[in-house]
This record gives structure tokens, C-alpha cells and sequence, in this order.
């Protein structure tokens, strides 16, 4: 068996934290708008047109948010922090509709 590269492992990790958060805001219909229209407002602009075809955000602009909040590219986000964002998103829409 091969050994992954640090891309492979740094992948690895940010697809089992985004199973955990997705589980951790599936178990709350309250955010799930929210959760949507945030992961579209990140997504990059030609999603639909470049595999993997889902709207995902930029890898270089997520790594730029997690070292200004964490201090590393590297940081993947506590569940808690991720919930109290999307709390602040849909407080922050609802002042502005």
C-alpha cells in the first residue's frame, strides 16, 4: 500500500470533517437554508462546469480563511465554530431582508 502524500492526507481530512459537519447540520433543520445558501455564496463561480461538478469552494480561498481565523492552512474548523458561523449568517440575513 502506498503511502499518501500530504495533498492525499490534508483531503482525507477535510472529507471526514465535512461528513461530521454535514451530520452535525443535517440533525438541525433550522440551519439547513442557511448551510445551502452559504455553501453556493463559497462555491466557485464555475462549479457546474469542472469536476467534481458540486459547488464547492476554492481550495486556496478556504486555505486562506482557515490560516486568518486558525494561524495554519491546515486547520479544520471545530463543529461548534462551523454552527456559530451559520448562526451569525442567518442573524446577519435577517437584518439586511
Amino acid at each position: 500500500m502506498r503511502s499518501l502524500t500530504h495533498k492525499g492526507r490534508r483531503m482525507a481530512r477535510m472529507t471526514a470533517w465535512a461528513l461530521v459537519a454535514g451530520a452535525n447540520v443535517v440533525v438541525r433543520p433550522s440551519m439547513w437554508g442557511i448551510a445551502v445558501a452559504q455553501l453556493f455564496a463559497f462555491a466557485r463561480r464555475d462549479w457546474y462546469a469542472r469536476p467534481p461538478y458540486l459547488p464547492v469552494p476554492d481550495m486556496r480561498y478556504l486555505r486562506f480563511r482557515m490560516e486568518t481565523l486558525y494561524g495554519t492552512g491546515d486547520a479544520m474548523p471545530p463543529t461548534r465554530d462551523l454552527l456559530e458561523y451559520l448562526r451569525w449568517c442567518r442573524t446577519q440575513r435577517q437584518l439586511w431582508l
